[in-house]
């Protein structure tokens, strides 16, 4: 039986990777997004402190996924050459920096500054991540594995959401910042330690070359098209869902903030779960299908819960959203890992990533500007749902492409 793309030298790996490995996954993770989540967390006292309009602060919000998305590509290439260590390094040390510039913005350009520079080590995490399970961690752990290192994101939501408003209490945000800064510069310090040890990339810089130029396989754009579609309609609900909670339920503003981290939390599990089902061999295509359609039924309960005044309506499109779009991001990781050879995880990832960022940017923008022009959000729910019904067009088409081509993992299971 030939090996499938992915899996050559996982002999030489052991039976399990450490556990503390996997720690450093989730940091890996969870560090870019922290300046982003706890601008959030903070940000009645940085538009207060910074004067700043809610119309700028949306820009901050969006020009740390637009860094991240022009920068995803080049750096998946980067990758595929660069060590772990140079990588970890790029990001952790790149949060730090952001996080020390926004500690001292006075005013903001300033802060856009700093979110433009914390894109790049949110860019390159999946990349480097997806590299690192697939050098050393054994075949049975992987998709497990990812689904547990791409929870680091909602951790990090979770964390930011504790640590920043707690801590701007004591220090204010600028401190905050400062002291998430130092606790950034204490993973990288841990990550270093408890990366694995490295053999020399063995491929030559002509071979390289060779497969640089030949294309990625279409299941990669598939993929690609997938992340940016639900990432439309996941960034979008993530930023609009407390305002619209409060303007068209007349939620209360921590009821409205509690929402939020529901759907947090069920993200958070429906990670590990969908990331097991991968585990188990499942067909990545069906998962997609599956999780688009339900996807769909979220969105179709949001716009209901407004119309009809029902909180309970609510309630069920975040639970529904945590659960379905918030665990795709795992099912496209994993599958990627089998349908490009090793040497080119890198650049794959960061095609996926370069999608997903893409979508995380124009969600937002988009959401607020059909708000704007409407005077509601019946509108914005309407075109998430219409991406979410594109997502399913895609999987579909993964699906069919999947029962021609047995080479890939699509029609192994």
């Amino acid at each position: 039986m030939s090996t499938a793309p992915g899996e050559a030298g996982t002999a030489r790996l052991p039976h399990r990777a450490p556990a503390s490995l996997l720690f450093v996954l989730v940091c890996a993770m969870g560090v870019g997004p922290l300046l982003n989540y706890g601008l959030s967390a903070a940000s009645p006292l940085v538009l207060r402190d910074l004067g700043i309009s809610q119309s700028q602060f949306g820009l901050v919000a969006g020009a740390v996924f637009a860094s991240a998305a022009v920068s995803s590509a080049w750096l998946g290439r980067f990758s595929d050459r660069a060590t772990s260590r140079q990588q970890i390094v790029l990001i952790f040390a790149g949060t730090v920096v952001a996080l020390v510039i926004a500690a001292l913005a006075q005013n903001f350009w300033v802060l856009l500054v700093a979110v433009i520079l914390a894109g790049p080590a949110q860019a390159i995490s999946n990349p480097t991540t997806n590299r690192l399970i697939v050098t050393a961690v054994p075949q049975a752990q992987r998709s497990g594995w990812i689904g547990i290192k791409q929870s680091g994101v909602q951790a990090s939501q979770l964390f930011a959401g504790l640590f920043i408003p707690a801590v701007s209490l004591w220090l204010g945000w600028h401190g905050a910042f400062a002291l998430a800064a130092v606790v950034a510069a204490g993973l990288l310090w841990y990550g270093l330690r408890k990366l694995p040890r490295e053999a020399p990339r063995p491929l030559a810089k002509a071979a390289r070359s060779a497969s640089d130029k030949e294309p990625l396989p279409l299941p990669v754009w598939l993929f690609a098209a997938f992340a940016f579609f639900s990432g439309l309609g996941m960034q979008a609900t993530n930023v609009y869902l407390p305002l619209y909670a409060v303007r068209a339920l007349d939620f209360p503003l921590v009821l409205a903030g509690a929402a939020a981290g529901v759907s947090g939390v069920v993200g958070v599990t429906s990670r590990v779960i969908w990331g097991r089902q991968m585990a188990q061999g499942r067909r990545p295509s069906g998962i997609l299908i599956a999780l688009a359609a339900g996807a769909v039924l979220g969105v179709a309960c949001l716009l209901a819960a407004g119309a009809l005044r029902q909180p309970a309506l609510l309630w069920a499109g975040v639970a529904l959203h945590g659960a379905t779009v918030l665990g795709a991001n795992v099912i496209t990781n994993s599958a990627v890992l089998v349908v490009v050879p090793s040497e080119r995880v890198g650049t794959a990832s960061g095609v996926l990533a370069m999608g997903m960022y893409a979508g995380f940017a124009l969600g937002p923008f988009v959401m607020g500007l059909l708000a704007d022009a409407s005077g509601g959000y019946d509108v914005g729910w309407l075109t998430v749902g219409t991406g979410y019904l594109v997502c399913v067009v895609v999987a579909l088409w993964l699906r069919r492409y999947g029962r021609t081509h047995p080479w890939t993992v699509l029609t192994t299971r």
